[in-house]
């Protein structure tokens, strides 16, 4: 069967599996993978012609009511250059390849978007034979680009009968889940900053169990293996129940944790995640009140993730006068660097 030949319905979306595995060179957002997704569904019927597409702008645009981020991801993914794994003359080869065509975007706010999908990139999905189905709506829940990634790399291998492992060489596994070149470059920081987060909400939220165990060569971590298997029923339930959570409520039963959420907390989007022990050794804790502006002007990022961030560049400084100002100062251009 082929990939066109797979047909999307109202809970879930199709997506060729070279598109899956592809290796950014150009790092793209969560919300940019999101609006590919989508533009890929609404092209669906047509998505191997030469033809221009047509949405309506509101549909990319999720609960945002500006139109802005969906300009910068259209941009951003017509400037995007992915390596795509195919077969040349039987032999495997690599071909580079633009994600989205010329576009023509209406300047009215409920207008329509008019696309195109380059013609190298359409032979690719013509012939493509594999392919993942998402679940719409796990593809929302999921809080970062890396855990759309796995999600998408398990759903893709997941039905395979004589599959049920594969190995990486860590270069691989950062080039598919979309790893900025000269981050996370050791196997510890890859699996606390991407992996081990991305692992959990996939085991939360979706139809499958994964798990990523790392390979040494001598003593060096060279390789790692990903292992999926499929939920028994009453861990399929609570993948079910855990989607009716909100962002906060998933986000700890993803991270194991049983600490009580308020229901304010909840409709803040604010959680009572403790502050990690391990930044305990980079210094004292910030106000309580930084925290919660930090939440309020950033949602959806990890704060003590930044905070450890800023805690490493500010190493071998002089201290900040105002240590709470200062770290709001970096967040500020951290997010403006690293959009979700």
């Amino acid at each position: 069967m082929k990939t066109v030949e797979a047909r999307p319905n109202a809970d879930s979306l199709i997506k060729p599996g070279e598109l899956v595995d592809l290796i950014e060179v150009t790092p793209l957002t969560l919300n940019d993978r999101r609006i590919y997704n989508q533009l890929l569904e609404n092209a669906w019927d047509a998505i191997d012609k030469p033809v221009t597409h047509v949405i309506a702008k509101s549909a990319l645009r999720g609960s945002h009511n500006s139109n802005d981020r969906v300009g910068e991801s259209l941009e951003r993914l017509m400037s995007a250059i992915v390596k795509v794994a195919v077969i040349w003359d039987g032999e495997p080869a690599i071909e580079r390849v633009q994600l989205l065509g010329g576009n023509l975007e209406s300047g009215r706010a409920d207008g329509l978007l008019e696309y195109e999908i380059p013609s190298r990139l359409r032979k690719i999905i013509r012939n493509s034979q594999v392919f993942a189905r998402l679940q719409r709506e796990v593809m929302f829940a999921l809080s970062s680009k890396y855990a759309l990634t796995l999600y998408e790399m398990v759903q893709k291998r997941g039905n395979l009968r004589w599959k049920a492992s594969e190995r990486f060489t860590l270069e691989a596994l950062r080039g598919i889940m979309g790893v900025p070149k000269g981050k996370l470059s050791s196997w510890s920081n890859l699996k606390l900053r991407a992996i081990d987060p991305a692992v959990a909400e996939v085991n939360a939220l979706s139809d499958y169990m994964v798990e990523i165990a790392p390979i040494k060569t001598g003593r060096a971590v060279t390789h790692a293996e990903m292992r999926w298997w499929r939920k028994d029923g009453d861990a399929s339930g609570a993948a079910d129940r855990a989607l009716q959570f909100s962002k906060v409520g998933r986000r700890v039963k993803a991270e194991g944790r049983t600490e009580q959420v308020s229901a304010g907390q909840i409709s803040a989007g604010q959680g009572a995640r403790p502050r990690p022990a391990w930044l305990d050794a980079r210094g004292p804790a910030l106000q309580s009140s930084t925290y919660e502006t930090a939440r309020l002007r950033h949602p959806g990022y990890d704060i003590y993730f930044v905070e450890g961030e800023w805690r490493s560049w500010s190493a071998g400084k002089d201290p900040a006068k105002d240590p709470d100002r200062a770290f709001l100062a970096f967040f500020r251009s951290y997010a403006e660097k690293n959009p979700l």
